[in-house]
């Protein structure tokens, strides 16, 4: 075991693994890299009852960080990695159940760096860094892991407060952007979304630019090879009465900065468009109505786009311009991406650019209803799937749509993406607790084979992690609705995250071949709400 190994080890769980029902290779011309990661089951949802996460055999993982890891820079209110300094950290029955608000750190994105600091001026931090928003909770705030250091200085709180003294709100999706040299954060908050640049070190710089890149319930981001930031929202519908179906009412969205190295100066906010294979319009936002009772969600184009085999021509088309709106006042972008005739989605959360395609091929998850008595769930992309986008270039104004893999009740709410190499792409499920009782299954990671043809009967992807239920979060279950608890029960999957911290242009996102294990590359998770674990996979044959 190396020295790196066995300092993550120290008093982490590994999660014990569950017997292999399949396999999945391929996708490396070497034998000896090729991936080879076998099926588990999922973990049933059975209350009361904390579970391990079940991983396949090739694999395990190690706590990188946990929620009552203290932050070395703490403040008042910001005292722990994963949880507010508002309460005990386990519920208190003598004090009406109240227990410190949980902030959710959420999506990762892995750094080496050289020459950062913390709190303490003689201490080494190393290069090897994690950085978090933190989604939930009373206050936003920033952190960073620091992977090389000892427990005394494992997680620096980086901030909590915008440039201008005003409170960071609670943050979802992030990035780093090497031309401007800026961690991207996401606010998951509708038309009072928006998107924060920040400086990485400590004491760290933040910034809201919706002025440029608008207001919406941004999620997704990142930055393809020309410096444009493309941004997937995650923005619930309406639904009918007396339906869980929900309409249509998210949008991909490209940003075209006047200077990839300074995204203040501006720049055109765009949203794709897809056309209609029946009428050769742009298939857009309908709401519901008295002319439209169900909106958007039963139409002819809905069924399209959510069945294998249809292949969709798309434009971008522009919602907002700095050139034209000199302002400097931030914008609803999903009001205007339907007034441009934008197609909207069923919640694309997250999306990422398969490597090795000179960014040209762009996945995006769609999370769905994620209820199964969702009335869309029959071919209307109720359980929601993956998309692939083909463009000749990601700067081009056109290209083409296709559904890449159709979801159902085992694979559904499909969130955060990462590929692993150059042909598989894993997906995290955040089905949400009402859809872990209904179909007794807590929430699973997939491996998905970009090669694979998934309309084909009994062809699926690999389950390769089934997530469990800690115990923290086997109490927040158990304890919903008592008086004075304000917490989310369950546990969920998010973060996933496969980089080897290059933080120059060669290491956006799809900017080369990942390579599991190897070279530098790194493998992180976060299992949300409980005890808010983040976790690094590791190969299970490497001691």
């Amino acid at each position: 075991m190396t020295l790196r190994k066995r300092w993550i080890a120290s008093g982490a769980a590994v999660a014990i693994t569950a017997a292999s029902i399949g396999a999945l290779s391929g996708g490396t011309a070497d034998a000896k890299d090729r991936l080879d990661w076998s099926s588990i089951p999922a973990n049933a949802d059975a209350r009361g009852v904390a579970a391990p996460n079940g991983l396949s055999p090739q694999l395990r993982e190690y706590i990188a960080a946990q929620g009552s890891n203290a932050v070395e820079n703490p403040t008042a209110l910001v005292k722990y990695f994963g949880y507010l300094n508002d309460g005990t950290l386990m519920p208190d029955p003598a004090n009406g159940y109240a227990e410190a608000s949980k902030t959710e750190p959420d999506k990762n994105t892995y750094l080496r760096l050289s020459n950062q600091h913390g709190a303490d001026p003689h201490y080494n931090y190393g290069r090897n860094f994690v950085f978090q928003g933190h989604e939930g909770g009373k206050a936003g705030y920033i952190t960073r892991v620091n992977l090389d250091a000892d427990p005394a200085h494992r997680v620096t709180l980086l901030a909590t407060t915008l440039a201008d003294g005003s409170p960071i709100p609670a943050i979802d999706g992030s990035t780093w952007d090497p031309w401007a040299r800026r961690l991207l954060f996401t606010v998951e908050n509708g038309n009072k979304g928006a998107v924060l640049q920040a400086t990485a070190d400590v004491n760290s710089t933040v910034e809201d630019i919706s002025s440029v890149l608008g207001r919406a319930g941004y999620e997704g981001i990142q930055n393809d090879s020309a410096g444009n930031v493309w941004l997937v929202e995650d923005s619930g519908g309406a639904s009918p009465s007396g339906s869980k179906a929900k309409n249509p009412n998210s949008f991909i969205y490209r940003f075209v900065p006047n200077d990839r190295n300074n995204l203040k100066k501006g720049g055109r906010l765009e949203a794709l468009q897809v056309i209609s294979n029946r009428s050769h319009a742009p298939i857009a936002f309908q709401a519901i109505d008295a002319a439209h009772p169900t909106g958007g969600i039963f139409t002819d184009d809905q069924k399209d786009l959510s069945s294998y085999g249809n292949t969709f021509q798309t434009n971008w088309v522009t919602v907002h311009d700095t050139a034209t709106d000199p302002s400097g006042q931030p914008f609803d972008a999903n009001t205007l991406a339907k007034a441009a005739q934008a197609t909207p989605f069923k919640r694309p959360e997250n999306g990422v650019f398969r490597p090795g395609t000179d960014f040209r091929e762009f996945f995006f998850t769609a999370t769905g209803d994620t209820n199964v008595t969702s009335a869309a769930n029959a071919g209307f992309g109720g359980w929601g799937g993956l998309f692939r986008l083909n463009q000749s270039d990601p700067r081009s104004d056109h290209g083409q749509l296709q559904l890449f893999f159709a979801g159902e009740q085992t694979h559904t709410g499909l969130d955060n993406i990462a590929f692993v190499d150059r042909d598989h792409v894993a997906s995290v499920e955040d089905a949400g607790s009402t859809l872990h009782t209904q179909r007794n299954a807590l929430d699973s990671a997939y491996l998905f084979d970009v090669k694979a043809d998934y309309s084909r009967s009994g062809s699926e992807p690999v389950r390769f992690l089934a997530e469990g239920r800690d115990e923290a979060a086997t109490l927040d279950a158990l304890l919903i609705g008592s008086p004075g608890f304000t917490n989310e029960d369950d546990n969920e999957i998010t973060g996933i995250h496969v980089s080897n911290g290059d933080p120059g242009t060669d290491g956006l996102l799809g900017a080369r071949d990942p390579k599991p294990f190897k070279d530098g590359w790194r493998i992180f998770w976060t299992q949300q709400h409980g005890q808010n674990v983040l976790w690094e996979i590791t190969d299970n044959g490497n001691d």
